[in-house]
């Protein structure tokens, strides 16, 4: 670990802030934060495209912020002040939001013209026992999005950071494609490349199968469905309590498994966002909400919602239109948008409608 302190006055780039506050105690002085969940909402090729369509992502939440308590953002990735000293070093581990933002980081250095030999890429294993959320066998989450460089103790991390070394070229050169087709407005590729597997990217796998649960599914010789993760929704909601997101959260049965399952990768702000763009979509919405038993502040008590008999026409019987359902961005694309009309068919395949 000898180079270790010049390897130290680099430029740290970050997914979370626990690694973040990690390296500010080992000694980085130059970090660059990039903890912004891309697994959920839009994305786009253009950094300045891209900063304006997460914006206006975060603008139409009620309860979520792009911005810490301090005001900071989360992702200052396209910064105009950032100090782009190499070499570059990337804290990674093998979560889901952390594997889709090297490929956008690795994409960002190509576009300043740093040199794939000046970039670091440090890679971290899932460590049971450190997520509370998950602590451990016996059972294993099916998406692995809880892992973080800062499970590790220092020495790990310090050792890691010793033996740094840049990707292959041709390896480097993979992700930055990773990023160019999930931005990609036709995700059809995307989620071919996904089934079929790229050398180097075990994440692809079961980045599809999270990503799959967004898109609407088309039923062989039936009707449209709702996507699996707004079926997990609704059928949770009750059609005569009233229920505070952290409530549907909380459900303990096999569904309610299954939806955390899923939270833990979209985070639970998105869930109660997602009831209330339900219960903002059309007059005749198939969510109702109102004022909850906390005031705004408390994201997860402040509304509480409650199927309506359209919503429960929708969840048994299907849709009618992709549109009977509020749009929800993914990546580079859509969901029940009539000018992106993808859905799921039976066989995990996505179609045009």
């Amino acid at each position: 670990m000898e180079n270790t302190p010049t390897l130290l006055s680099g430029t740290h780039v970050t997914f979370d802030l626990p690694t973040a506050e990690r390296l500010v105690n080992l000694g980085a002085t130059n970090i660059v934060r990039a903890h912004e969940n891309l697994l959920i909402g839009p994305s786009h090729r253009d950094p300045l495209e891209h900063t304006r369509v997460r914006e206006a992502w975060f603008f139409s939440c009620e309860e979520c912020s792009d911005k810490d308590d301090s005001g900071e953002g989360f992702d200052r990735l396209y910064s105009s002040d950032v100090r782009w000293e190499p070499p570059i070093v990337l804290w990674a581990s093998e979560s889901l939001d952390d594997r889709v933002n090297l490929w956008r980081i690795c994409s960002w250095l190509r576009h300043l013209g740093i040199a794939h030999n000046d970039v670091l890429v440090l890679e971290f294993e899932l460590v049971f026992g450190t997520a509370k959320r998950f602590p451990g066998p016996p059972r294993i989450p099916p998406f692995n999005c809880s892992a973080s460089a800062a499970n590790h103790p220092d020495d790990i991390l310090l050792d890691r950071l010793g033996k740094a070394r840049p990707w292959a070229q041709e390896r480097y050169d993979r992700a930055v494609r990773l990023w160019d087709s999930y931005v990609d407005e036709n995700p059809l590729p995307f989620a071919e490349i996904c089934v079929r597997g790229v050398e180097g990217f075990p994440e692809l796998a079961p980045l599809w199968g999270l990503l799959s649960c967004f898109f609407p599914r088309r039923i062989t010789d039936g009707p449209l469905r709702l996507s699996r993760y707004d079926d997990l929704l609704l059928t949770i909601l009750s059609t005569e309590a009233w229920q505070a997101p952290v409530r549907v959260i909380c459900d303990r049965s096999q569904l309610g498994v299954d939806l955390r399952d899923l939270v833990s990768c979209t985070g639970d702000l998105f869930l109660g966002d997602r009831l209330a763009q339900w219960a903002r979509h059309d007059s005749g919405a198939a969510v109702e909400r109102a004022p909850g038993p906390k005031p705004p502040g408390h994201p997860m008590l402040s509304k509480v919602y409650r199927l309506t008999e359209r919503g429960q026409q929708l969840r048994d019987e299907g849709l009618d239109r992709l549109t009977d359902a509020p749009s929800l961005p993914i990546a580079g694309t859509e969901a029940y948008s009539a000018s992106a009309p993808w859905v799921l068919l039976d066989d995990g395949r996505l179609a045009r409608l």
